[in-house]
């Protein structure tokens, strides 16, 4: 059976081959029934800068939610919370 740790890294590992980012940082680890709910905080270049097509390095903090089985494989992921809410 997986531990919290391991639960944190495959969503970290996840959320960086998706959202092609360098760093993630787990913020909460749950055991949720028969998986796991792990948050992790991420910075993205800002949406509105790239949608206005300005070459400014702002980024967003952008919070994510993974949902894991038992054994650590993906079920969902959202994004939640940001820094421009």
């Amino acid at each position: 059976m997986p531990n919290i740790e391991e639960a944190g890294k495959a969503a970290g590992e996840f959320l960086k081959k998706t959202l092609k980012v360098k760093e993630t940082k787990v913020i909460k680890a749950v055991k949720a029934g028969t998986g796991w709910e792990v948050e992790s905080e991420v910075y993205e270049e800002s949406s509105l800068m790239k949608s206005l097509g300005l070459p400014v390095k702002v980024q967003d903090r952008n919070i994510y939610t993974v949902k894991l089985s038992d054994g650590l494989e993906i079920e969902s992921y959202m994004r939640g919370q940001s820094s421009a809410d």
